[in-house]
């Protein structure tokens, strides 16, 4: 497999991106070498050190730039927290299930490619965009509650990042294994969720 894309100097890096990006698609995050990386772009795997030395650094890159985009979508979804704290709340649960829909090969190297933001601390600096447009939708969504019955916003966010990543794995990407569509379950599980801390009537 190779790209069908020609590449000049200054674009070589990005080129080893979209080989990554096929690759993971086929193989899975740590199912390829950076040797296999440099052939699907064309090139010899001595230019493929000029700019990565090696697999984890080229996938942090995918992340990287997956987190980018990633936050970008989540702070779209939360819009300021419009119309309401609870349409904002629901909106950045929706996007999570869209971004890895239309992402995968960047969801799978933000989440799944066992990368230690330890080892790659740009990675946790890009991350945090987006995890602060969650604490936000939290945050406002739990304004709404008695202070004494109030959780952390942060822990609200960490409870629907989880929801919303179990959903991907399970039912996201391929075939519902069952006969509810992957947005129908990640709306009805917040939905208890927030009935559970007092921000839903029973019947919603």
């Amino acid at each position: 497999m190779k790209l069908k894309r020609g590449y000049h100097h200054g674009n070589l890096r990005q080129a080893l991106v979209e080989a990554a990006l096929s690759l993971i698609s086929e193989k899975g995050p740590q199912g390829f070498t950076l040797s296999e990386a440099a052939k699907a772009a064309d090139v010899t795997p001595a230019a493929v050190y000029r700019h990565f030395t090696g697999r984890d650094e080229l996938l942090a890159e995918v992340a990287r730039q997956g987190f980018d985009i990633f936050g970008a979508l989540m702070e779209y979804a939360y819009d300021q927290g419009r119309p309401t704290a609870l349409a904002a709340f629901e909106a950045t649960g929706r996007a999570y299930l869209a971004f890895a829909r239309k992402y995968p090969g960047h969801y799978q190297a933000m989440f799944e490619s066992g990368l230690s933001f330890a080892d790659h601390p740009d990675l946790a600096q890009v991350s945090r965009k987006a995890s602060e447009t969650l604490d936000a939708a939290a945050a406002g969504l739990s304004r709404h509650l008695p202070p004494d019955r109030r959780p952390p916003a942060a822990m609200v966010s960490a409870h629907v990042r989880a929801f919303s990543h179990g959903v991907v794995e399970l039912y996201a990407r391929g075939p519902a294994p069952g006969p509810f569509a992957p947005e129908d379950l990640l709306e009805a599980g917040i939905g208890i969720y927030l009935r559970g801390l007092g921000l839903l009537p029973p019947d919603r």
